[in-house]
């Protein structure tokens, strides 16, 4: 029945998710998920929206979201943001969407990474937005001086997904500085676990926007919720793109959760660095089992073994009931990412490795 669809249907090449399996005692290393559960005022106020007898679900929520956007700000106030420098959305991938169709579509290509977040490439065909590739170099690691070059706007995620390799903020400011006419967007998907967030340069550079969302560092993957931070003036064509599609992208229960989780800097700062002790430890593990471990500021590891063929190594794991993450695309299809689980489940893979390798 495709004779309905619309002719850009035809031509589009969605983003795959990481797999979700339904195994018995899986151990599920795939999709960079937070293995420690959320702070616990952010669950008590989800249940405490919620009420009783859940009446207020017949409300409508904020449509600005402006609590949520006073969290955020407060969170960077070291950094003087305000909440008209914060745009809130319904996960970061949203944020994306809305930053893709207001921000970065023009008659030049934007630039990319050509190892990266696979979205990009799916929003620049879903919007009709052209865009070129920059390889990374060849310790996977991106480049500030190629993106020195005429650009309809410039966006990678820092550190970059899925190598891990993060990016100083000199270098970002790099790449600020020589493209002071187009977006430079920096996706911190994974900065809480070892990188420095750009939003310390928002307010020095009018043309950079920051995303950010909460389903990594505080553990709400489940309740979606992003942000970017930037400009007022970057932050209203979003706020019109978002009111010309969703007014209501953010539930009451999404609101509240995520502002109580951002106002518990202890817990999240007791998760992360929980997950990096692991990222350290596993790093080593593996390493001293003849892998290649790219270095790593996010919650996942990039890694190949120089002696096996990555497809088969993850078959093995998952006939291990442990999943981790192949991706069958040029020069990364001998690696794995592999997500920091807890120390336990970190241990069972390294058990099952050794089993393998041996």
């Amino acid at each position: 029945m495709s004779q309905y669809w619309s002719p850009v249907v035809h031509g589009l090449t969605p983003y795959t998710p990481g797999e979700q399996p339904k195994l018995a005692n899986l151990v599920k290393l795939n999709t960079n998920e937070n293995p420690y559960p959320p702070s616990p005022k952010a669950v008590a106020a989800i249940q405490g929206e919620l009420g009783e007898d859940g009446a207020r679900l017949r409300l409508y929520p904020d449509p600005n979201g402006d609590s949520l956007k006073g969290a955020v700000a407060k969170h960077f106030q070291a950094f003087s943001i305000t909440p008209a420098q914060v745009f809130v959305g319904n996960s970061s991938d949203e944020v994306l969407a809305h930053v893709f169709q207001a921000l970065l579509k023009h008659d030049a290509p934007i630039l990319f990474p050509d190892i990266s977040y696979s979205f990009y490439p799916v929003y620049c065909g879903l919007y009709g937005i052209a865009y070129e590739t920059v390889p990374l170099d060849e310790s996977f690691a991106i480049r500030p001086e190629d993106y020195d070059q005429p650009n309809g706007g410039i966006i990678f995620p820092n550190p970059n997904a899925p190598t891990g390799r993060a990016l100083s903020l000199a270098q970002i400011e790099t790449v600020l500085v020589s493209n002071p006419q187009s977006v430079v967007v920096i996706d911190e998907a994974y900065v809480d676990f070892g990188a420095d967030s750009a939003v310390a340069l928002v307010n020095q550079h009018p043309n950079l926007l920051v995303t950010q969302t909460l389903s990594k560092s505080r553990a709400l993957a489940g309740l979606r919720v992003g942000f970017a931070v930037g400009h007022p003036a970057l932050i209203e064509g979003l706020e019109r793109v978002k009111n010309s599609f969703n007014s209501y992208p953010l539930d009451r229960l999404a609101l509240a959760g995520a502002v109580a989780a951002l106002e518990d800097e202890a817990w999240f700062a007791k998760s992360c660095q929980a997950v990096m002790a692991t990222r350290e430890q596993l790093s080593h593990e593996l390493t001293s089992l003849g892998f290649a471990v790219l270095p790593s500021a996010a919650n996942f590891l990039f890694v190949r073994h120089p002696e096996r063929d990555a497809a088969a190594l993850a078959l093995a794991l998952r006939e291990r009931s442990i999943i981790v993450r192949h991706f069958r695309q040029p020069r990364i299809d001998q690696f794995l990412r592999i997500t920091i689980g807890t120390d336990a489940e970190c241990n069972l893979l390294v058990a099952a490795l050794k089993e393998i390798l041996a």
